[in-house]
């Protein structure tokens, strides 16, 4: 009897070790679209869409004995988008002006780059940071159709702020954070994610392994959202107005902006 729960308690560790706990195996990551559109979401809404375009994975290193590395990632989609602007706009109470231009401004990026917020420990973490040449790790775009994309942009967050925090559970202290980019289309005109594909993730890469995130895409999902001008004031899409009975102040102060600047045009970190 002892023996046998001696067994299952190292299978346990080992799945631990692995990241392949009982949640882990017992439930799919859930599908998800790269369709544009208007989404009825609202705040309360944000922390499940953000668990739906989350992806969480270690590496273990068996000759080691070591956690080489685990990375929490965060696709920024335009759903992704939609509902963050709703939590975002009642926690800082904007205006309908304000929300509109946020909203507006984060839907138009989501036409220029593909862009994640990642949150990674493990090993060694002067070897972590994504954007020295030395790093242990590289980190690239993939799909199922085999493309394969390095970053335009990675951005250390030195200093997450108490935004950045909560809006990003995952990210705690003992994570370096990073917002990656990656654009759209290559140098020939191919889109970096295939209309074809299936799938599409980041991969980590370094000398002590490789490791992919991946998001699988609904059924019939054909068309990804493709380099397009970014929408004008005009004809992007915004969320509704209020009812009549909840007017807007005749002169609203500007919204914060968290990460620098002011109004809406800056307020998205």
């Amino acid at each position: 009897m002892s023996r046998a729960r001696g067994h299952v308690a190292s299978g346990l560790a080992l799945l631990g070790a692995l990241g392949l706990g009982a949640g882990a195996l017992g439930c799919a990551a859930p599908l998800v679209n790269l369709h544009e559109g208007p989404r009825e979401y609202v705040a309360t809404d944000y922390d499940e869409v953000r668990k739906t375009w989350t992806r969480e994975d270690s590496l273990f290193v068996f000759s080691e004995l070591e956690s080489a590395l685990t990375v929490s990632a965060t696709f920024e989609s335009w759903d992704f988008r939609w509902a963050y602007a709703m939590r975002y706009a009642q926690d800082y109470r904007l205006t309908i002006p304000q929300r509109q231009r946020l909203l507006r401004k984060m839907l138009g990026e989501t036409r220029a780059t593909h862009e994640f917020f990642v949150a990674l420990y493990g090993g060694n973490p002067r070897h972590n940071d994504l954007t020295k040449p030395d790093s242990a790790w590289i980190v690239r775009l993939i799909d199922e159709s085999g493309n394969e994309t390095a970053p335009s942009e990675v951005v250390l967050l030195r200093k997450p702020n108490e935004l950045e925090r909560r809006y990003y559970p995952y990210n705690t202290v003992w994570r370096l954070a990073f917002r990656i980019r990656f654009p759209h289309a290559r140098p020939d005109g191919r889109p970096t994610i295939s209309a074809d594909a299936g799938w599409f993730g980041l991969r980590f890469a370094g000398p002590k392994g490789n490791m992919d995130l991946t998001w699988e895409l609904e059924p019939a999902e054909v068309e990804v959202a493709s380099a397009a001008p970014a929408p004008s004031a005009d004809t992007a899409p915004a969320p509704a107005d209020p009812p009549a009975s909840s007017p807007e102040p005749a002169a609203a102060p500007p919204a914060p902006a968290p990460a620098g600047g002011t109004d809406a045009d800056a307020i998205y970190p």
